[in-house]
């Protein structure tokens, strides 16, 4: 029988070499191509099974590649290669005929199971044992995540119960709520629940709710049928279909859309959902185990998550707590990561100095064990401990010397290396004042207006038909004062007037809260505010706000 041939597209040499020898000690006879034009000459001359095509590439990116090779009667299935940022992308691709989409990074079973998914019963049968190759350096690694060892490490009364807590749910078949700032460790805690139940040896399947848009998400979680949607040319199974007789965790089930929250409750009460484009019910038997780091009472609140699927969830909930407040854990977990990755290395590193595990104990992690990980990791790659000394210090000293963003906005992992998605568990740093949607009394300055804490930079003053209340003014994350609101016309005022006067004043202050409470992100705000983002520059421009970035940069 003729090996399977697979032709790779991405204009990244390391990212080809690493999946040629991936795909072919896997089985399949793989080609590659640099870029879209090389990519189109070698599918016109040759015969492939199956295309694996990077979406953005210069000169010509793989949607055209797409466009044309479909154009050019190409048949053989094409599987979308996206970033996270390129999401987008991914679904127009899926609409233009792409067979299936893999977000990078990606784990080696995710790879395996497309190509499987797009070949039918002409796939290879998988190897006992993948070969460990390393990973390129301008690429995430792929992972095989059946066969990562991941170990949960704590000595800390805290970690301990929730261990415990582990042990006595994992047999049963309860959805399991994991709350807890980003980094703390949920994903661990939810194969660990895996691994002590009695569905041990059935599939895990992990779903990232925020790496996929609404649309995405559903075909991902449900499936689809052939003939659903332009492009859907044979029917997919989903995750919750994969899982089946297994475990399903559902990371940032906090960010997944309000329609998709309906499904998903349909799905743990009946357990059974329809396909996109399906009219059959498909029946599953599937353990839910969900994480979040946002507060889901206050996302209600907000009419951001469904009540009933909250409570349906919440049967039991297991709460993991930051790494500063279980410090105990620091020197163990950076053995564990010294050990994992200094061995990785050429002459690696095998202990810290004394000063950097000092410095280790006395540091807050923000991005927890996962800021810690990447810290251990980095060290080992530079050796050079001075470096990280450097940044711990300025980390420690960033607060009392210069206005900065609240913790939970620094970056990508917390602290000075990234940023932590869990304004939910973070309490903001007392220059900042968060503040809630003002009430109506507050729009028409009404003695119910109470003061929320003493001015910091003058009254401003809120008018209403009789009276002049002032009110406490918004304290600014880098301490820039907004200016006032543009002045009340002069002469006497209908009563027309006087409401436009007080709706905007209302308008104004929700708008500096909402931006004060996503870090200035307008987009953010929009969304949270629902309105559009181009109506929200026009009010802000309307009210008179002052983006304190950009007086920041003056």
């Amino acid at each position: 029988m003729d090996r399977i041939a697979v032709l790779v597209v991405d204009d990244e040499e390391s990212v080809r070499t690493f999946l040629s020898e991936l795909l072919g000690s896997a089985g399949y006879q793989v080609r590659c191509a640099a870029n879209g034009n090389q990519a189109l000459e070698m599918l016109s001359g040759g015969s492939f099974d199956a295309v694996l095509l990077d979406v953005v590439m210069p000169e010509m990116s793989g949607l055209e590649v797409l466009r044309r090779y479909q154009s050019m009667g190409g048949g053989a299935p094409v599987i979308v290669l996206s970033a996270l940022s390129g999401a987008d992308d991914a679904v127009r691709a899926m609409k233009m005929g792409a067979s299936d989409y893999l977000s990078k990074p990606f784990g080696n079973d995710e790879l395996q199971d497309a190509l499987a998914r797009a070949l039918g019963t002409r796939a290879p049968e998988r190897q006992a044992v993948a070969p460990v190759l390393p990973p390129p350096r301008s690429v995430a690694p792929v992972v095989d995540t059946t066969q990562e060892q991941r170990v949960l490490i704590s000595t800390s009364p805290s970690m301990r119960r929730a261990r415990a807590l582990v042990e006595r749910i994992a047999d049963t078949d309860v959805p399991v709520l994991l709350l807890g700032e980003s980094g703390t460790g949920k994903e661990v805690i939810a194969r660990e629940i895996h691994a002590r139940s009695q569905r041990r040896n059935r599939p895990f399947i992990k779903v990232n709710c925020a790496a996929l848009p609404g649309e995405l998400l559903e075909s991902e979680l449900f499936g689809h049928e052939r003939g659903a949607f332009t492009g859907a040319t044979a029917e997919k199974p989903g995750k919750f279909e994969l899982a089946d007789q297994g475990t399903i965790f559902l990371d940032e089930i906090g960010e997944m859309a309000i329609r998709l929250q309906a499904k998903l409750l349909q799905v743990l009460q009946d357990e059974e959902f329809f396909r996109v484009g399906g009219k059959k019910s498909v029946r599953v038997d599937s353990r839910v185990v969900v994480a979040t780091n946002r507060d889901l009472e206050k996302e209600i609140a907000l009419g951001n998550f469904r009540e009933d699927l909250f409570y349906r969830l919440n049967v039991v909930a297991i709460r993991l707590p930051p790494l500063r407040e279980r410090r105990e854990d620091v020197v163990p977990l950076t053995d564990h990561f010294l050990k994992k990755y200094g061995r990785g290395y050429v002459n690696g590193v095998s202990e810290l100095p004394t000063e950097v595990l000092h410095a280790f104990a006395d540091y807050d992690w923000p991005g927890n064990v996962r800021e810690l990980e990447n810290m251990v990791r980095r060290l080992c790659v530079l050796k050079d401990p001075t470096l990280v000394l450097d940044e711990l210090r300025a980390a420690v000293r960033a607060p009392a010397s210069a206005p900065s963003l609240p913790t939970s906005y620094a970056g990508d992992d917390g602290g000075p290396f990234g940023r932590a998605h869990d304004e939910g568990f973070r309490t903001p740093p007392p220059s900042v004042q968060v503040l809630e949607m003002p009430s109506r009394g507050a729009a028409f300055g009404l003695a119910s207006v109470a003061p929320l804490a003493p001015p910091v930079h003058g009254p401003m003053v809120m008018e209403s038909a009789n009276a002049v209340v002032a009110a406490p003014r918004y304290v600014n994350p880098f301490d820039v004062p907004q200016p006032p609101p543009p002045p009340a016309p002069t002469g006497e005022l209908s009563l027309k007037d006087i409401g436009k006067r007080a709706a905007m004043l209302a308008e104004r202050e929700a708008i500096l809260a909402m931006l004060q409470r996503t870090a200035w992100n307008k987009r953010r705000a929009a969304t949270k505010l629902r309105i559009s983002y181009k109506a929200l520059l026009y009010k802000i421009k309307e009210c008179g706000i002052i983006d304190p970035r950009a007086s920041a940069e003056l």
